[in-house]
Formats: structure tokens, C-alpha cells, sequence
């Protein structure tokens, strides 16, 4: 034990603050299980409220509606070119990240959370000390831990040219990024995934010339194709460039900008000079600088916590849950996850068993998808029945200037068991849901088709999907008949 250091004991502390831990404490004081809060940071909400979810949403809807500005046109309504004012931009976006971050202190206190600000590092499996900066460092004993320390941006350090070009204001991550300091005349954004696409549609909308870079053949790698192309063509139109199958070489800060080599991709570029370059080419776990070498958890090839499936760690009194954990990085799987977790502890019946994490990707348009994907069943050479409903045929979508999308389900063909569903199109985020519950309760087409879905509304193509999936089944049903 350090000199001067206070000892604590707890039943459960919960390192980190993010949506993950904060739902997981206040979760356990709902249980009446005694709890300490420990934050790195001087404030609440973690990496999703500050850095992240949030605040590139509140961008994007400002982006949104510049984009509706101009559409408007279509239909008779005509806005001049807008004036941005940047420092009310910043100010509107982290008045929002402020309020909410104020909102979960005062759950925190209503439900007699303790809190603490601090680095905390493990003792060994049943203690852990928090360094506070100009204070004296707390050791907290405790019964049960939760790891729920988040992630970070990657950083490809091995492109600099110059050791200090990491450091250069030039070149931004997904924290950085959401600044917004300036709107730099040419973006060059590394990663054709979620994060650049997403930074790349609030810049591109805000007056940059954005040009993506992505290694693979295709945006977004890892989601249905018929998904990605409604995006990715309108991309094409809002992006100045689109590079696929190259790769960035080297990275250099020449004064003026940052020089950038490239190989590989037809019609690639060799050389270009970007004003700012954004490099979103994933996110790795806080699983380091954890003292962890000195409880019985163990970390993957990748840095992720082995977990089970009630959240445990190989020690069995420290648990961790979200982006530490695994894939899939997101926050309401780290939400859910933190739910279980204190369930578990109160000796409740509960496991992380769920059959569908819903994902979102927030462009324009928004793709979202849950449960099996096209390319999952083909990959396990599974027999699967998918059915679409274009968004052209929506009346809903039409009324909104919005007919570029579609709904699509997918299914097992003798069972009729919704397996997964996906969308493309405006408010995709906002309709996944019912398939997610579709998925989690074990529903079958007819339980879809006869739900009455209110009229008009975008809703409603998920009906119109599922009857284009009855009406095929239908027909194969009478061919095999008449065959027989």
C-alpha cells in the first residue's frame, strides 16, 4: 500500500463511465448493490457522448439539413447558399454533449452512485488503487468489478514519414475530427467504413472536397452489397473522389498541407496534397495501462477481454463489457452488456444471449441491418429467402423527396423464421428496430405481414417486403404441388 492512501471497500466498482458502465451502475443501484464509479475523465458519458455517437450526429443533422435546403428546390422552395458560422456550430454541438452529460450526473446522484474521478489500475482480482490527480490515491476493495474502459482510434503511425507528422494538426482521428476548427478545402479521409463515410457527409456538406481511400474492392466491407450501393452512388456525387482497392503508402506534413502517397486501385492517384487528412481506419480496446497482468483476465490476439457469456472474465469476480469486450463495437451492445452484468451480480437469472445487435450507419442515406446479413449465409453456405421492396414504390418516400432505398428481408424458406433484415434509406436507424424484435421473439412472416403498419409511413416497406417473401413462397408452394 502507497503511503498516504485512503482504502475504500465496495461491493462492485464499474471502471468506466460510458454508456456501458453508467447503465451498469445505475442498473446495480436499482438492485441495491453498493457501488463506486470510477471515470478517467473529469466528466461522464465516455467516448460516446463526448467523442463520438453524439456529437457526429448532431453534425450529420446539421449536415441533414443543408442537404434538405437544396432538395428543397426540387418542389418549389428556394434557400440561399447557407452561411456557416462554425463557433455556433461547435457551441450548438456541445450544448447537447453538455446537457446529456449533466443528465447522467444527476441520474447517477438520484440513485446514490458514488463517482469517482481517476486512473484506476488493478491490485490484484479483489482491489484496485485510483490515482486523482493532485490527491492522494484511493485503493478500492471490492466484491465484483466490471471493465467497461471503452476504445481509442487506431493510429497508423507507420505512414509518417517524420516521427512528429503523428502529431501534426494536419492530421485528424475520429475525436479530433469532431472539432470542426476549420473546413479544410481538401479532406482526405483513410477508411471507407462507418466513421469516414460518416465525417466525410458532414464535411462534404460543410464545403470540403472530400476524397475516401479504402484498401478493400468496395465501401463499407462486411455489409450487403445491395445495401451499399444506393449509398455509395450517391457518394459518388457528393465526394470529389472515391478510391478503392488503394492504400495509403505515406503521410507527410510539407507545411501546407500533408503530402500523401498512394498505390494500388486503378486510376489511383500516385501523389496528392491534402490540406487535413482524417484517418478512421477502425478503433482498438482500452485493455492497456489497466494493471490486468495482475488479476487472472485474459485478452485475445486483438486486446479485446475474454469474456463469456454472462459478461465474465477468466477472473470470476471481474467482468467487462462493451467495445473492451469485442465486436460488435457499439453502444448499445455495451448498454445491454451492462444490464446483464448487474443482473448477474444480484444473483438474478440473466445472460448476454441476445440473437441481434442492430447496426447503423448514419450517411445519406442511413443503411441499417440486424440479425443474418447475404453475406454471412453464403459464407456458411446457408439456405435463406430474401425479399425487397424498393423505396420507389413507397408513397411515404416519395412525399419525402426520399424514393432512393430499399427494405429487404431475410428469411428460412421451409420455416418462414425472419432471420435478418436490412435497410437503405431515410430513417433506416429508425426502422430496424422492428426487425431486431422480429428476430428476438422468434417471428415467422405471417406474424409481420398481418401487423397493421400505419399508412403512409416508411414503415410500411417492411410489410411490403414480407409480402413479396409470402406472395414467392407462395408461388414455389403451387409449382412443387403441380410437380408432384
Amino acid at each position: 500500500m502507497v503511503v498516504g492512501e485512503m482504502v475504500q471497500e465496495t461491493e462492485l466498482v464499474v471502471v468506466g463511465a460510458g454508456p456501458g458502465g453508467y447503465t451498469a451502475a445505475l442498473r446495480a443501484a436499482e438492485l441495491g448493490i453498493q457501488i463506486v464509479l470510477v471515470e478517467a475523465r473529469p466528466f461522464l458519458g465516455g467516448v460516446c457522448l463526448h467523442e463520438g455517437c453524439i456529437p457526429s450526429k448532431a453534425l450529420l443533422h446539421a449536415a441533414e439539413v443543408i442537404k434538405e435546403a437544396k432538395l428543397a428546390s426540387t418542389f418549389g422552395l428556394h434557400f440561399g447558399d447557407p452561411k456557416i458560422d462554425l463557433n455556433q456550430l461547435r457551441n450548438w454541438k456541445e450544448g447537447v454533449t453538455n446537457k446529456l452529460a449533466a443528465g447522467i450526473v444527476g441520474m447517477c446522484k438520484s440513485a446514490k452512485v458514488e463517482t469517482m474521478v481517476g486512473k484506476a489500475i488493478f491490485q490484484d482480482s479483489t482491489s484496485l488503487r485510483v490515482d486523482k490527480e493532485g490527491e492522494s490515491s484511493v485503493r478500492l476493495k471490492f466484491k465484483h468489478a466490471i471493465i467497461a474502459t471503452g476504445s481509442r482510434p487506431v493510429k497508423l503511425t507507420k505512414l509518417f514519414k517524420k516521427a512528429d507528422d503523428s502529431k501534426s494538426s494536419r492530421i485528424l482521428d475520429s475525436t479530433s475530427a469532431l472539432t470542426i476548427e476549420k473546413i479544410p478545402q481538401n479532406l482526405l479521409i483513410v477508411g471507407g467504413g462507418y466513421i469516414g463515410l460518416e465525417m466525410g457527409t458532414v464535411y462534404a456538406a460543410l464545403g470540403s472536397a472530400v476524397t475516401v481511400v479504402e484498401m478493400t474492392d468496395g465501401l463499407l466491407p462486411g455489409v450487403d452489397l445491395d445495401l451499399v450501393k444506393p449509398l455509395a452512388n450517391h457518394l459518388q456525387t457528393v465526394f470529389k473522389q472515391i478510391l478503392l482497392s488503394t492504400t495509403v503508402v505515406s503521410l507527410e506534413d510539407v507545411g501546407d498541407g500533408v503530402q500523401c502517397v498512394f498505390a494500388g486501385g486503378e486510376g489511383s492517384p500516385k501523389t496528392a496534397k491534402f490540406d487535413r487528412v482524417l484517418i478512421a481506419v477502425g478503433r482498438q480496446p482500452n485493455s492497456d495501462g489497466l494493471g490486468l497482468e495482475s488479476t487472472q483476465v485474459q485478452l485475445n490476439e486483438h486486446g479485446f477481454v475474454k469474456i463469456d457469456q454472462y459478461c465474465r472474465t477468466t477472473d470470476k469476480r471481474i467482468y467487462a463489457i462493451g467495445d473492451v469486450s469485442g465486436q460488435p463495437m457499439l453502444a448499445h451492445r455495451a448498454m445491454r452488456q451492462g444490464q446483464v452484468v448487474a443482473e448477474v451480480i444480484a444473483g438474478n437469472p440473466a445472460a448476454f444471449d441476445n440473437r441481434a445487435i442492430p447496426a447503423v450507419v448514419f450517411t445519406e442515406p442511413e443503411i441499417a441491418w440486424c440479425g443474418l446479413t447475404e453475406l454471412e449465409a453464403k459464407a456458411k453456405n446457408e439456405k435463406i429467402g430474401v425479399a425487397k421492396f424498393p423505396w420507389s414504390a413507397s408513397g411515404r418516400a416519395m412525399t419525402l423527396a426520399e424514393p432512393i432505398g430499399q427494405t429487404k428481408i431475410i428469411y428460412a424458406p421451409e420455416s418462414q423464421l425472419i432471420l435478418g433484415m436490412g435497410v437503405v434509406g431515410a430513417r433506416a436507424g429508425e426502422l430496424i428496430a422492428e426487425g431486431v424484435l422480429a428476430i428476438e421473439s422468434g417471428a415467422v412472416l405471417e406474424d409481420l405481414l398481418v401487423t397493421i403498419h400505419p399508412h403512409p409511413t416508411l414503415s410500411e416497406t417492411i410489410a411490403e417486403a414480407v409480402a413479396v417473401a409470402r406472395r414467392r413462397e407462395e408461388r414455389a408452394s403451387r409449382s412443387q404441388v403441380i410437380k408432384d
